[in-house]
């Protein structure tokens, strides 16, 4: 009887343990309520925190402008080996990436034989499945996009003609800096939910010795790849909490990325689903990499204790285009 009432015990302060530790992910040493932000918050910062008319009226470049040749040159003075690693899921991975999603490319294979081969590709990219690149033609608030431009200048018949992904056809080096927020708690990953606080990304500085600056490409490793693979997709998803915003345009990032599109999900409160999303996108004129794949970068990161890096990134110069799949690298 006494084994009995021993082992039991032991299985209730074992599960405790666990339950503790998901709840642990969730919050900080301070608590989600100091880190609540309203409607209200957010309206606000909608003036208080915007990036309009910073390069101009007529500007379509957004952040991208914070990358300058002597931030390209600090970039390159990270290549020490020339290793490389790229930032995109693997398309095999893509259709499981999230509840009912379907597969994001539709491949036709229309030539075959002897003297060689051909395809063709149908991509849709948005969403959460395929790493890409938002443009400021993609999402609005209250028909405005990046700078004030009007969701008039975006039509079905001819696509964008403001902000779209065209303005970034020359492409984008700069410094990569990878922030792997499982490593700082000591998990392999985030579970769904999870909200990461400006206090985290603080913590994550500290810990790897940098700190992010005007012009750099922030990637915030969430561990999402490497949930799907142990235990399955799941609809809401750990990310960023809204009270980083301020944090984001006080550093001036100039590209942000992460496994999922950004935010922590569900929102508190009233503020919009993808609150983080939209806001750096809109109103920070932020390009997004959304869905990006960390796990890889974090290893060689991890194996040279550097945690940043020279980040290549292409998108296609699709004329009108709300965005592009692409395939980031970074360049150890």
């Amino acid at each position: 009887m006494r084994l009995l009432v021993g082992t039991l015990t032991a299985l209730v302060v074992v599960s405790a343990l666990a339950a503790n530790a998901v709840r642990a992910q969730k919050e900080t040493s301070h608590g989600a309520a100091s880190h609540t932000v309203t409607k209200d918050d957010y309206n606000r910062w909608k003036t208080e925190l915007s990036n309009w008319g910073r390069w101009g009226k007529d500007d379509q470049l957004g952040a991208l402008n914070l990358i300058t040749p002597a931030k390209r040159r600090q970039a390159a003075a990270m290549v020490k080996e020339g290793v490389t690693v790229s930032l995109a899921v693997d398309a095999n991975l893509q259709k499981g990436a999230a509840p009912n999603a379907v597969a994001p490319y539709e491949r036709i294979v229309f030539q075959s034989g002897p003297g060689g081969a051909a395809d063709r590709l149908a991509i849709s990219f948005h969403g959460s499945s395929v790493t890409h690149l938002d443009a400021f033609a993609h999402r609005f608030f209250d028909g405005k996009m990046w700078n004030g431009f009007s969701y008039e200048e975006v039509t079905t018949e001819k696509g964008a003609a403001k902000n779209s992904i065209y303005n970034f056809h020359s492409g984008i080096v700069t410094r990569g800096v990878l922030m792997d927020i499982p490593r700082l708690k000591g998990v392999d990953y985030l579970e769904p939910g999870t909200r990461i606080y400006p206090e985290d990304l603080e913590a994550w500085e500290k810990t790897a010795g940098f700190k992010v600056s005007a012009g750099d490409a922030l990637f915030i490793r969430t561990g999402r790849w490497a949930r799907l693979k142990k235990v399955g997709s799941e609809r809401d998803q750990a990310g960023l909490d809204a009270s980083v915003i301020p944090w984001l345009k006080k550093r001036d990032v100039a590209l942000l990325g992460s496994e999922h599109p950004q935010d922590a999900t569900p929102s508190p409160g009233d503020i919009p689903r993808l609150a983080v999303h939209d806001f750096v996108l809109i109103v920070l004129g932020v390009p997004l990499f959304d869905n990006c794949s960390l796990d890889a970068v974090a290893e060689a990161a991890a194996a040279r204790n550097r945690w940043e890096f020279m980040l290549t990134a292409a998108p296609l110069p699709v004329p009108g285009g709300t965005g592009s799949p692409l395939n980031p690298l970074a360049v150890f």
